[in-house]
Parts: structure tokens; C-alpha cells; sequence
């Protein structure tokens, strides 16, 4: 019991919070997602908000012992806590009875009761807002495709960035031989590859058994660090990898891949605004629910876009579609694919009128 006597009298000194377009609004939540996404900025948010008596409890805290558990509800009681957070949830921790519970986790399991919410990086609309060094949207782009876009990136200085982002890898993996499974993963990210190819590719090089290999890949989609693209009407298809952030594709990869890290980046901005995204021979992105095509051709240019024609005619003529973007770094334009218009517009544009 003294131990979360403790924990509660060490108050919060909460930061300057800058907007998300997302918030807990929920009395029982359970934020997932990658590691350094910013779970913990959100719950200060909520807190911070509420004038309610809360419990933090963060169990990645070395001071903390499971065994403060055993005493929780009681606790609770006695002191009249309205809200009680865990961090790094365990999900064998059994629950106590109170009027709210936020917790957050790096792999999300359903939970009874509880609404869970996924907690991605910046979008860029959002990096804008974070990113106060540069004085226009130009130069914040730049910053956002080369260092990506986790939260506290931002606060670095330029030449420790890339080394910030080797990092953020190593949060997520100390085993060397899982860690080598995620480094492939992440530089195939853009690419159209199955777990089985990966897998004989990377046992040429390490020992591994097929078991582990296949079992790291599932953690690291439920965690959101790895997405599967499917093909569309093609579930069984192999499907086309990303990683939560695209500036690590260059971080792991001694080929430049700037293709699969500008790809990776549209995927994400797709993935956070709608319900599905798909991919096609040709196509790139494929969003059924509004009918639309995203080609991503950072370098536009016509007589290249003219030799994919007819592949992307092949491909248009089994689905619906109501518009083309065709996302570029800095290129406009307005083609027209037979009676289809095609916008040519820059990332940073597109990105915030999608």
C-alpha cells in the first residue's frame, strides 16, 4: 500500500500540449500503437483537462512492482480516485472496479468494455503544427520525408536525426535475430513481397526458425509498426508492406529507396483518413469508399506516365472510380486518362486537402 502512496503523491508536471486530430473520449480506452507515437502526450491531454482525482501508473517504471495490484481497488476506494491510468498495460492484470480506466499498450488485444484507439505518427497537417523551426510548409516537407515523423523528431537537431531514428529501432527490439526480422521489414516497405519469400531470404543469412520468424511478423502488425496492403478483389494476393514511419526505410536500407520512402509516406496519410486502402497492378492506392486513385510519381513526367497507360486501363476497366491524384514532390498538372482527370499535385498540398 505504501508503494501507491507513493505513485499517487507524485503529481504530473504536465508539458505545453500541442493539438492531435486525435483524443481519448472515452471512459475506458486502450491506446495502441507503435512506440514513440505519442500514447503518453495523449493521456497528459486527458488528464490535464480533467479536474477528476487520477492514479499513473506507468509499468515500464523499474520501480514498480505487480504486487501493488493486489491492493489497487482498495486503494482506490480509500482515496476516492476517479481515474486510473496504466501504461504498458499487462493484459493479465485483472481490472479494478472505478469510474474511468485509460490504458496503453504497444500490442492491442480486445478488451471488454473498453474502446480502443490506434495512435499513429504525425500526419503532416499535424507535423505543421509541431514543426516550429521552419517558416514554411516547403521546408517542413522536406524535414518531414527525410527524418520522418514521429513527434519528438522534431525537437532534434538535423545531424542527430538519423541516429535518433536507429534508435527509435532499438525500443522495439534488443534480440539481435528479431531485430533483423524487423530491419527486413521495414526495407521492403513499399514492396510487394511475401512472408515466405522474406523469410528464405533472411535464413540464407542468419539462423531462425520459421516459427519465430512468422510470429515476429504478427507482433509487429498488431503493434502497428508493420501494414499489409491488400490487392484489391485479390485478398489472398500477396500483399505490399509499409512501416509506421518512412524515414526508416533509409535508416536500414545502404540503397537508396526513395520511391518505396515516398510510397510508404502517402500510404500513411491514406491509412489514417480511411477505412481501407488498397493497392492494384499499376496503381498504387486504391481507396473503394470514395472511388479514387493515388499514383505516386514524385518526378512526374508525361511520356513515362504515358508508357503505364495501358496497364492502369487495364486495371480501371474492373473498378469504379471518380478521380485521379497523381502525387508528386513538386509538380502540377491536369492529364486526362481517357475521360478520367488526373491532378498532378505536390505531396505537401495534396496531403492537406485529401
Amino acid at each position: 500500500m505504501n508503494k501507491l502512496e507513493t505513485i499517487y503523491e507524485n503529481e504530473i508536471n504536465f508539458p505545453t500540449f500541442l493539438e492531435r486530430k486525435i483524443k481519448i473520449e472515452n471512459n475506458f480506452t486502450i491506446l495502441y500503437g507503435a512506440k514513440a507515437t505519442g500514447k503518453t502526450f495523449l493521456i497528459y491531454d486527458y488528464l490535464a483537462s480533467s479536474n477528476k482525482n487520477y492514479l499513473y501508473i506507468d509499468l515500464n517504471n523499474f520501480k514498480i512492482n505487480l504486487t501493488i495490484f493486489n491492493h489497487i481497488q482498495q486503494f482506490i476506494d480509500d482515496n476516492d480516485i476517479e481515474i486510473l491510468i496504466i501504461e504498458n498495460y499487462i493484459y493479465s492484470i485483472k481490472l479494478p472496479k472505478i469510474d474511468s480506466i485509460i490504458l496503453s499498450t504497444n500490442e492491442y488485444q480486445p478488451l471488454n468494455s473498453f474502446i480502443p484507439l490506434e495512435v499513429m505518427p504525425l500526419d503532416f497537417e499535424e507535423y505543421l503544427l509541431f514543426d516550429t523551426k521552419h517558416q514554411n510548409t516547403t521546408n517542413s516537407f522536406n524535414s518531414f520525408l527525410k527524418y520522418g515523423n514521429l513527434p519528438d523528431i522534431i525537437e532534434y537537431k538535423d545531424f542527430k536525426k538519423p541516429y535518433k531514428n536507429q534508435e527509435t529501432l532499438e525500443l522495439y527490439e534488443k534480440n539481435p535475430t528479431s531485430l533483423e526480422i524487423l530491419k527486413l521489414l521495414i526495407k521492403s516497405s513499399g514492396e510487394t513481397k511475401s512472408p515466405f519469400w522474406l523469410y528464405s531470404i533472411l535464413k540464407k543469412d542468419i539462423k531462425i526458425s520459421k516459427d519465430l520468424f512468422y510470429k515476429k511478423i504478427k507482433e509487429y502488425e498488431n503493434n502497428s509498426v508493420i501494414f499489409f496492403c491488400e490487392k484489391y478483389l485479390h485478398p489472398k494476393a500477396v500483399k505490399r508492406i509499409f512501416t509506421f514511419n518512412h524515414a526508416l526505410i533509409d535508416t536500414v536500407s545502404s540503397e537508396k529507396k526513395f520511391i518505396n520512402v515516398f510510397s510508404n509516406m502517402i500510404f500513411l496519410e491514406l491509412y489514417s483518413k480511411f477505412n481501407k486502402v488498397y493497392y492494384m497492378d499499376a496503381i498504387d492506392f486504391y481507396i473503394e469508399e470514395i472511388s479514387s486513385i493515388i499514383l505516386c510519381m514524385p518526378f512526374f513526367n508525361k511520356i513515362l506516365f504515358s508508357n503505364l497507360t495501358n496497364k492502369i486501363l487495364k486495371s480501371l476497366s474492373t473498378i469504379k472510380v471518380k478521380n485521379i491524384t497523381i502525387v508528386t514532390i513538386s509538380n502540377y498538372d491536369t492529364i486526362y486518362l481517357n475521360n478520367t482527370q488526373c491532378d498532378v499535385i505536390p505531396f505537401y498540398e495534396w496531403s492537406l486537402t485529401n
